[in-house]
């Protein structure tokens, strides 16, 4: 990317352009190159660093007008080292360029840019309905460089399926990212380098994931174990079965013994989690027993006829 390149140019508008033709403009150009609507495009990816560098510029009056008197270049970075303003210029990435070639973005306030992506995919970075959740903050820490919070979401799928979990940051990259066996919910992963660029040209700060699991309808965690109910029938309880049991890697056939009693834990080894030791957890299944919905007299009579040949106590003296 040409650093130096107008910003008036990279968003295509003249110079006396309204405030709404900026955006407008911006806009067009967010659509057309965002990273999640041009996957494995780093022409792209560039170009969308590019035009949100360019509106951060424009899109701000403050930091437009600097740019038309010549106090900063298209960078945002002060063309006279005694320019008042060096060390605290807004939402400008004090000491030059993101990593990615973009600035820190101004993400505060009406019509900063993830206003605008969220109005445009409904999320920041988002291409549409996806089960991940992000968000972002940034926060500069005593020294040289910041480090950028990212919150990212992912389900127990994603856990167990061995693949990148793909992750949108706040200059409009998006990064790949392994998810460590034995990973807990609240779990940090540290990408080195991936913040923002340090004061004065520093080195570049470490972008920090914080991970939350989300929560399954069909599953609990309990370490690297899971816990799933299953519902049976009485006469299988009763007379043994074997059942289908969906798990994460998909369904297997599960022998329920004859005599089970609702409640009754059966394990299926390696369907859980992938464990920080080798290897993965167990999957830990409990049948439910599930009477017909709506009552049949034959049903009746037998239970009418099995309490009076053969009664049983199973909660002993409140029986009586």
């Amino acid at each position: 990317m040409n650093a130096m390149r107008n910003p008036y140019d990279i968003l295509g508008v003249k110079k006396s352009a309204s405030e709404a033709e900026v955006k407008t403009a911006f806009r067009r150009l967010a659509k057309k190159y965002h990273p999640d609507q041009n996957k494995g495009d780093p022409k792209a990816e560039e170009r969308f660093s590019e035009a949100s560098a360019a509106y951060e510029i424009l899109g701000d009056k403050t930091k437009r007008g600097q740019f038309d008197r010549g106090e900063i270049d298209g960078d945002g970075k002060p063309k006279h080292p005694g320019f008042d303003g060096f060390q605290d210029m807004g939402g400008f990435n004090r000491g030059g360029q993101h990593p990615a070639g973009g600035f820190k973005f101004n993400t505060g306030g009406s019509g900063g840019i993830d206003d605008i992506l969220k109005e445009m995919f409904g999320g920041f970075g988002g291409g549409g309905p996806s089960p991940k959740s992000q968000s972002y903050s940034t926060r500069t820490h005593t020294g040289s460089s910041a480090d950028i919070d990212v919150d990212l979401t992912v389900t127990l799928s994603d856990i167990v399926g061995g693949k990148p979990v793909r992750v949108a940051m706040p200059n409009g990259k998006t990064l790949d990212i392994k998810l460590p066996a034995g990973l807990t919910s609240g779990q940090q992963i540290r990408l080195k380098g991936q913040g923002d660029s340090g004061v004065m040209g520093s080195r570049p700060g470490d972008a920090i994931v914080t991970i939350t699991i989300a929560s399954d309808p069909k599953y609990a965690i309990h370490g690297a174990n899971l816990r799933h109910d299953v519902a049976i029938t009485l006469d299988e309880a009763v007379l043994g079965a074997r059942i289908r049991v969906e798990t994460l890697d998909g369904a297997v056939m599960l022998k329920v013994p004859a005599g089970s009693n609702g409640g009754q834990v059966m394990r299926i080894k390696g369907k859980g989690l992938p464990k920080a030791s080798g290897g993965r957890g167990d999957m830990f299944v409990t049948p439910r027993i599930i009477l017909p919905e709506e009552a049949r007299a034959d049903l009746e009579g037998l239970m009418h006829r099995w309490r009076d040949v053969a009664p049983y106590s199973v909660r002993g003296s409140e029986d009586t």
